[in-house]
């Protein structure tokens, strides 16, 4: 049976802080869930059935001396026509894992490399790898023993899976490698020992299962996009700070104009925003201009925009999670044996390069609204300081804005368009996912720097309005925000107060 049962809500699948992998829908949400709650992986005997009745059917298959079948007896990309000796199976798999681990860069953080390990028991539990239950269950034991295995960012092409990244996964299993225990980088094998852990030994099939897939570019794209979805609705509420301290006309946010342009982004856009903002004493306010610049008053069809791409990626990302993305794939209930190309990554790939942008345009027109509020228009003063030239004020805050919105479209450039032959010509097209992956990850901790400084920006600029107050969800987003950051009377280290901005930009997020 193949279909998945698609669950109404995630508390199902949670029991006694474990994560039951049982076949049923997965989602990004529930996956960043269990990771932040460090819920404990737990196999259901469905799963554990289908796995090892898969695995069976391969071992039969391949006591026919006559077969043939690509990554199990025979070599790998334009080695597949390298006959394999049966002897020598379970060398050729371990042989893989070693040298695919090619992995420079960067390290992954941490919380990604936990969450790529994750998708690789998710990935494998559906039963199609032919992979044995023993080495799930050990994927398993390392996963729920906090042992986080150590990767690099550079390495996959984005098919044939991301192959350097998920063999430096892999090297675990074997006892070999580095991981984080405790967040301390050790050895493998000590780890394992420390937590009475024995390594494994790779049987046929078993190394090109773990290797083949999407799991890097993947765990990525589950990270970014559930926190770009909470940053949306947050973006919008930092963006009606900041018309408040523009004393911006919100008729440009009334429904009547959105109604007959109904794209689903720009009508939720513009009711967040208008509810916000309907009953604040601002709108009594005299308007000092007949219409608000862009940055104002296109706020819903700009941010809009953003969350249709965001939802479309969460669709495809989603999709991936509940996806079998190695080769070649085990159909035992059809006797089939077939070599495709499931783990090429391109869904992941354009749906990635279309969120750096998503979040780099949420990002850019938050810069331009910083611009506008120290720009000494509409009653603020100049960089909104009380002593201009004496004081800086919210100069140069808007330049590191700029800098950074100028950085987030230059990750902008997409990797899906790119493709390089490898293989000897046998990888001829590829998908550069893995790249679209950790520059899209950039973009989204720069958006957080940019929100971070509006919102500091903007409550500068509201301080002008006073005494005039706002709505109640703006006055306590201003209370949460003079909690820990004073307005500016004078010039000091504008960097701490940006920092701080930023932690609540996180909190808020989580």
């Amino acid at each position: 049976m193949r279909s998945l049962t698609i669950l109404s809500s995630i508390e199902p699948i949670f029991a006694m802080s474990h994560i039951s992998i049982d076949g049923t829908y997965l989602n990004a949400v529930i996956i960043q869930n269990a990771l932040q709650n460090n819920y404990k992986v737990l196999l259901s005997s469905v799963v554990i059935d289908k796995v090892r009745k898969n695995r069976n059917y391969l071992d039969k298959k391949m006591e026919n001396s006559e077969a043939i079948i690509y990554g199990i007896n025979t070599g790998f990309g334009s080695l597949c026509n390298v006959r394999i000796s049966d002897e020598n199976l379970g060398k050729l798999q371990e042989n893989l894992v070693l040298s695919h681990a090619c992995g420079m860069g960067d390290l992954v953080p941490e919380n990604i490399c936990k969450l790529i390990h994750l998708l690789k028991i998710i990935n494998l539990s559906h039963g199609y790898s032919g992979v044995r239950v023993e080495l799930l269950e050990k994927l398993v034991e390392i996963y729920n023993a906090d042992i986080i295995p150590v990767i690099y960012q550079q390495g996959s092409l984005g098919a044939s899976g991301d192959l350097a990244p998920l063999a430096h996964l892999s090297l675990v299993l074997i006892g070999s490698g580095k991981v984080y225990l405790d967040g301390k980088m050790m050895p493998s094998a000590a780890a394992l020992k420390l937590k009475n852990i024995e390594p494994i030994s790779l049987k046929s099939k078993e190394g090109l299962a773990l290797l083949n897939g999407t799991q890097f570019s993947l765990a990525y794209a589950a990270k970014i996009i559930t926190e770009t979805k909470k940053i949306f609705h947050l973006a919008n509420k930092i963006a009606a700070l900041s018309m408040e301290a523009f004393v911006c006309d919100i008729s440009p946010y009334d429904h009547l104009l959105h109604d007959i342009r109904p794209h689903e982004g720009q009508i939720l856009t513009a009711k967040e925003i208008f509810a916000l903002l309907a009953d604040s004493e601002i709108r009594n306010l005299q308007k000092l201009s007949v219409q608000d610049p862009y940055s104002f008053r296109c706020v819903p069809q700009v941010h809009g925009a953003s969350y249709q791409a965001i939802k479309h990626a969460e669709e495809v990302i989603n999709t991936e999670i509940n996806a079998v993305t190695d080769n070649p794939i085990v159909f035992d209930e059809d006797d089939k044996v077939l070599s495709g190309g499931n783990f090429h990554a391109q869904p992941l790939a354009l749906v990635l390069d279309y969120l750096a942008i998503a979040m780099s345009e949420l990002g850019s027109i938050s810069e331009r609204r910083v611009y506008q509020l120290i720009n000494g228009d509409r009653g603020l003063p100049a960089f909104l300081t009380k002593y201009p030239g004496l004081d800086s004020g919210f100069m140069i805050a808007q330049y590191t804005a700029a800098s950074i919105a100028s950085q987030n479209k230059q990750y902008c450039t997409p990797a899906s368009i790119d493709s390089i032959v490898s293989s000897k010509g046998q990888e001829d097209h590829v998908s550069m996912a893995a790249n679209a992956a950790t520059k899209g990850y950039k973009v989204l901790k720069n958006l957080k720097s940019l929100l971070a400084i509006e919102l500091l920006t903007a409550a500068q600029a509201f301080e002008f309005r006073r005494p005039a107050k706002s709505t109640a969800p703006i006055e306590a987003m201003m209370t949460e925000i003079r909690s820990i950051i004073p307005m500016l009377e004078e010039d000091r280290l504008m960097h701490d107060d940006m920092v701080m901005a930023e932690t609540l930009i996180e909190k808020w997020i989580k």
